[in-house]
C-alpha cells in the first residue's frame, strides 16, 4: 500500500494513481465517517459541520476561492449564539487567562509527581517554583480584584505559563509566530466558554499582519520582558 506512510494535510486523503504513485486529493465530505453530536464543529461561515473531516474536506474543495480562504474551524461544538465581547470584558480577560494557564501547569506538575511524562524535566523545574510558592492562589474562579492583586504581587509566577503556552502552540513551523491554524487548537476549545477569546487574539495582533509574534503575545498578557 503506497499510501500507508504517505501523509496529506488536513482535508486531503492519499490516492494512488494507475502507476501506484501516491498523491493527495481532497477528502469527499460526504465520505467522512459518521460522528456523534459532541463531535460537531462550527466553521467561521457559522455553519455546523458533522466533524473536522467534513469541515476541512469542504475547505479543500473550495481551495483557491475567497470562501475557501476564509473558511476555518471556529470552535468545537454546534454553532450557537456567541455574545459580543465588551471593552470591559476584554480588559479583564488576560487576568483570567493568565490564572488559567498557571493552574494548568500546576495540574500537569501534580500529575507528573506520580507518573512523569507530561512536562519535560526542564519544565518541571520551572513549574516547581510556582507550585511551591505559598502565596499562589488555589485553583478555581477568583474575583478580578484578587487576580489583579496577585499578578502585581507575584508577577514572576505568571511569566513562564504565558511563554509556555506560546511555545506549545508554535509548532508548524517553529518560528516565534502564531498563525490562525496554530491558534486554532486553543481558541476552538475555549470559544464556547470564553466568548472574548476571539477579540482578544485579534487585538493581540498589533500590526494586523494575521500573525502573533512572541512580543505581541506577551504584551497582550501584560508580560513586560
Amino acid at each position: 500500500d503506497t499510501c500507508r506512510n504517505f501523509h496529506c494535510k488536513r482535508g486531503k486523503v492519499c490516492h494512488a494513481d494507475k502507476q501506484g504513485k501516491p498523491h493527495c486529493i481532497c477528502q469527499d465530505p460526504a465520505a467522512c465517517p459518521p460522528t456523534k453530536d459532541y463531535e460537531h464543529v462550527c466553521g467561521t461561515d457559522n455553519k455546523t459541520y458533522d466533524g473536522t473531516c467534513q469541515l476541512f474536506g469542504t475547505k479543500c474543495q473550495l481551495e483557491g476561492t475567497k470562501i475557501g480562504r476564509q473558511l476555518h474551524l471556529d470552535y468545537m461544538g454546534s454553532c450557537k449564539y456567541i455574545p459580543p465581547c465588551t471593552d470591559h470584558e476584554v480588559d479583564q480577560f488576560p487576568l483570567r487567562m493568565r490564572d488559567w494557564l498557571k493552574n494548568i501547569l500546576i495540574q500537569f506538575y501534580e500529575r507528573d509527581l506520580n507518573t512523569s511524562g507530561i512536562l519535560t524535566e526542564k519544565q518541571r523545574n520551572k513549574v516547581k517554583k510556582i507550585y511551591q510558592n505559598d502565596k499562589r492562589l488555589v485553583a478555581g474562579d477568583h474575583p478580578v480584584e484578587l487576580l489583579l492583586h496577585d499578578f502585581e504581587k507575584n508577577y514572576h509566577m505568571y511569566v513562564y505559563p504565558v511563554h509556555w503556552q506560546f511555545h506549545q502552540l508554535d509548532q508548524h513551523p517553529v518560528d516565534r509566530l502564531l498563525t490562525h491554524s496554530e491558534l486554532a487548537p486553543l481558541r476552538a476549545s475555549l470559544v464556547p466558554m470564553e466568548h472574548c477569546i476571539t477579540r482578544f487574539f485579534q487585538e493581540c495582533d498589533g500590526d494586523q499582519d494575521k500573525l502573533i509574534a512572541l512580543k505581541e503575545w506577551c504584551h497582550c498578557f501584560g508580560i513586560k520582558e
